[in-house]
C-alpha cells in the first residue's frame, strides 16, 4: 500500500485495486472552480495542481485506487464492471469542519489512464465529453441539485482514437464519496455477506450517521431512497435527463454522477431520450422516476442479507410519497403557489400541454410565468392565463416572483451551448467560451447583462444533436 489517506481503501483489497496513473501528453490547466478550489482549503499553486490534476504528481504520496463494483446495464446485470476510467487519487477534510456536514472529500480523476478495469479500452476520456461533464457538474449546483462537483478540466496533446482521433482531458471530480449501487451488486453477486455487511457498516458509519440501533439498516435504506427520490424530483423539476440510469450510475448519497449523454428539455417532450444508444427509450425523461425505483429495487436485492424482504418493500413504498411531495412543492413554487390546491396539479398539466401542443421551450416558458406581460403577448396561453390569473389573486403573494425566479432558471445547459464551447476548444484551442458558461451556470437564476443570447432557444443547425456514450 502507498501512504493511503483515502477512507475507502481501509475497506481492504477486495474492494479495490492499487494503480498507477497515465499522465497526459504536454497536458495543461482548461478551467479551474475557484469556490469549490477555495471551499475545500486547497493551497496549491498552479503548477502543482495542474501536476496532480492530470496524474503526474500523487497527492500526499498516495497511491491512487480504483474501485471494483457490478450493476444492471440497460435493465441486464453486466457482471463486473468497476472504475474503468477514473480513479480515487486522495481525500481533504474541511478544516474547520462544516457543521451538520459531511467533512471529507474524495478527489477522483476521470481519464487518467487503464486500471484492472478498463474492459478492453482505453481509460482515457476526450475533451468534449470533459467538457461536457465540468460544465454540466456546475450547471446541476447552480439549480440546487445534488452532484458529483468538478475542480479541474485538464487538456492535452494526447490522441485518443474514437470514431474519429480526438484530444485526451481529465476532469478531477470530488464527492463525499464515489460508492454506486453497483458496489454492492458486485459482493451480494459473489454472495460475499461479510463485504456487504461491511461496505453498508462503513457507509453508515460514514455518511449515514445518524442510522443507529437495531433498525440501522432498514434507516440506511430509507435515507438512499428519500435522497434518491429528492435527486429525481429535482431532475424532473428542472427538466434534466439523465440518460444512462444504470445502477452503477446510482450514488449512495443521492448525488448525480456520470454525467455521459445527458441533456436539459428544450422544446417540451415528456418522451425526451437524450442517448442516441437508447434505442428503446428505457431512460426517457419521463421514465427516469419509475427507473429510480427500480433501481432501489436492485439494491434492495443486494441488501437482503441485511434487510428482510418485507422491510425492504416497506421502505421502497416510501419511495413516490418521497418524490411526488418534493416534486409536487417544487412545482407550485416555480408557478409561484404557495397554498395547496386540489385544482393545482389539473392547472399545471395544462400549462404543459399547451408547451406539448405549441413545441415551446419548458425552460423559458416557466421563466416567463413570472412576467405575464410576455406570456400574455403569445395568443397560445391565451386561455390558460385567465384559469391562471385567478388563481395567483386567491394568494395575493408579494413575493411571488421573487420566489418564481428563484427556481425558474434564466440559463440552462442547452445542448448547442455545449457545442459551441466544444467546437471553440478543439479547433480553436479558445477555451473563453467554457468560462463565460461556467459562471452563468454557476448563478442560473441571475440575469447578467448582455447575455441575453444564452436564452435563445437552438438554431438550426443545433436541432438534431445527438449525444452517445462514446466519451
Amino acid at each position: 500500500m502507498g501512504n493511503s489517506t483515502v477512507d475507502f481503501a481501509t475497506l481492504g483489497e477486495n474492494f479495490f485495486s492499487e494503480i498507477a496513473c497515465q499522465p497526459l501528453k504536454n497536458a495543461f490547466l482548461i478551467h479551474k472552480n475557484q469556490a469549490l478550489y477555495n471551499k475545500l482549503g486547497l493551497d496549491w499553486n498552479d503548477q502543482t495542481l495542474l501536476k496532480i490534476a492530470s496524474g503526474e504528481q500523487s497527492f500526499q504520496g498516495i497511491s491512487p485506487i480504483a474501485s471494483v463494483y457490478a450493476g444492471h446495464q440497460f435493465g441486464h446485470f453486466a457482471g463486473q464492471l468497476g472504475d474503468g476510467r477514473s480513479c480515487l487519487i486522495g481525500q481533504v477534510s474541511h478544516n474547520p469542519p462544516l457543521k451538520g456536514q459531511i467533512n471529507s472529500h474524495e478527489l477522483s480523476l476521470k481519464g487518467a489512464g487503464k486500471t484492472p478495469y478498463s474492459r478492453g479500452a482505453d481509460g482515457r476520456a476526450v475533451l468534449r465529453s470533459s467538457i461536457r461533464e465540468y460544465l454540466c457538474s456546475i450547471a446541476m449546483q447552480g439549480l440546487n441539485i445534488a452532484t458529483t462537483e468538478a475542480l479541474t478540466l485538464v487538456g492535452s496533446d494526447t490522441e485518443v482514437y474514437r470514431e474519429d482521433i480526438e484530444t485526451g482531458a481529465i476532469v478531477m471530480r470530488t464527492a463525499p464519496s464515489h460508492i454506486r449501487f453497483g458496489h454492492f451488486e458486485w459482493f451480494a453477486a459473489l454472495g460475499q455477506k461479510t463485504e456487504v455487511k461491511k461496505l453498508a457498516d462503513f457507509v453508515i458509519e460514514h455518511y449515514y450517521p445518524q442510522c443507529q440501533g437495531a433498525q440501522k439498516y432498514v434507516d440506511f435504506f430509507n435515507e438512499v431512497v428519500k435522497r434518491t427520490a429528492t435527486m429525481i424530483a429535482n431532475w424532473q423539476a428542472q427538466g434534466f435527463a439523465h440518460g444512462v440510469m444504470n445502477t452503477d450510475n446510482m450514488s449512495i448519497l443521492g448525488l448525480t454522477i456520470d454525467y455521459g449523454p445527458f441533456g436539459f428539455l428544450e422544446t417540451y417532450n415528456p418522451k425526451f431520450i437524450c442517448n442516441h444508444s437508447d434505442h428503446e427509450g428505457r431512460y426517457a425523461f419521463e421514465a427516469q422516476p419509475g427507473i429510480g425505483l427500480w433501481n432501489l429495487s436492485r439494491l434492495a436485492d443486494s441488501l437482503s442479507s441485511l434487510i428482510e424482504s418485507k422491510q425492504a418493500k416497506t421502505v421502497l413504498d416510501n419511495y413516490q410519497q418521497y418524490l411526488v411531495k418534493d416534486y409536487s412543492e417544487l412545482m407550485r413554487k416555480k408557478f409561484g403557489l404557495v397554498q395547496k390546491d386540489e385544482q393545482d396539479n389539473v392547472l399545471i398539466g395544462q400549462f404543459f400541454e399547451v408547451l406539448y401542443r405549441h413545441k415551446k421551450d419548458y425552460s423559458n416558458s416557466l421563466r416567463q410565468l413570472s412576467n405575464m406581460d410576455k406570456l400574455e403577448q403569445d395568443a397560445d396561453f391565451n386561455e390558460w392565463i385567465k384559469i391562471y390569473d385567478k388563481r395567483i389573486a386567491q394568494e395575493n403573494n408579494p413575493n411571488r416572483i421573487e420566489m418564481m425566479n428563484s427556481i425558474n432558471p434564466h440559463y440552462i445547459l442547452r445542448n448547442y451551448l455545449a457545442e459551441v464551447a466544444i467546437k471553440k476548444a478543439e479547433n480553436d484551442k479558445d477555451y473563453s467560451e467554457i468560462d463565460t458558461l461556467f459562471n452563468l451556470l454557476s448563478q442560473p437564476f441571475e440575469v447578467q447583462p448582455n447575455l441575453e443570447k444564452y436564452t435563445n432557444e437552438a438554431p438550426d443547425w443545433a436541432q438534431n444533436l445527438e449525444v452517445s456514450c462514446s466519451s
